[in-house]
């Protein structure tokens, strides 16, 4: 279930990708002269890096596709590849949401939340691969055992984190973890191996309910047609 016109598919994904982009460069300091590297160490810019790769991907299938056969039907690389970026933004977002913006309250550290760029690379980007998985990607693709597979991207990122901390890395404001759960000095292993169980469980649960998502609206595409009727001739 999805809407067969690649050329709105192709406006949006370009229309995406542009401020996808300006997120990045944003909190990355590239558009004001002052990059930083330190920022790219952080699942928030890595996950909005893989979706302006992905919307850049889907972008050029796009225009192959209306190239070769026209307007009408869907271009994606990988529908259940698609949920996969879906699964990794929508991470960013309920992270920063549910752990980081209240952490900064209660700890006022001076930090100020829902700033143009945090909105940017937390919620407008995640809210746009949304968009795009529900309007121009086929459902029903994507089997029991992928939200196990998602998972590990960002467990990867966190294994990432602590060996990179580990040999001597540092992260933002010097520190040697990325966030305020992961930081062992302070939360203590055992606290901080209770925070990633426990997140991953969430998530799972988002990562399986947008299984199901998937499923329902896949099956709900495939009435649709099944009752269409036949074209004339």
């Amino acid at each position: 279930m999805y809407v067969p016109d690649r050329r709105l598919a192709l406006a949006y994904r370009l229309a995406a990708a542009v401020v996808v982009l300006w997120g990045v460069g944003r909190v990355s300091g590239l558009f004001d002269g002052r990059p930083s590297g330190v920022q790219f160490l952080y699942f928030t810019v890595l996950s909005n890096i893989l979706c302006l790769t992905w919307l850049v991907l889907l972008a050029i299938r796009t225009i192959r596709d209306l190239r070769a056969h026209g307007p009408r039907g869907a271009s994606t690389p990988s529908a259940r590849f698609s949920l996969a970026v879906v699964f990794s933004i929508t991470v960013t977002m309920l992270v920063y949401l549910i752990v980081l913006v209240p952490e900064t309250f209660t700890q006022g550290n001076g930090y100020t939340p829902f700033t143009l760029t945090d909105n940017l690379v937390h919620i407008v980007a995640p809210c746009l691969l949304i968009g795009d998985w529900l309007l121009f990607v086929p459902k029903g693709r994507s089997r029991w055992f992928d939200p196990l597979a998602w998972a590990l991207i960002p467990l990867a990122y966190v294994a990432f984190a602590f060996v990179y901390g580990a040999l001597g890395g540092l992260f933002g404001g010097g520190t040697r973890y990325p966030y305020p759960f992961m930081d062992v000095d302070r939360n203590g292993v055992d606290g901080v191996v209770l925070w990633i169980v426990g997140l991953t469980a969430a998530l799972e649960v988002v990562a399986f309910a947008y299984l199901g998502i998937d499923a329902l609206l896949g099956a709900l595409g495939r009435r649709t047609r099944e009752r269409a009727p036949a074209a004339p001739g």
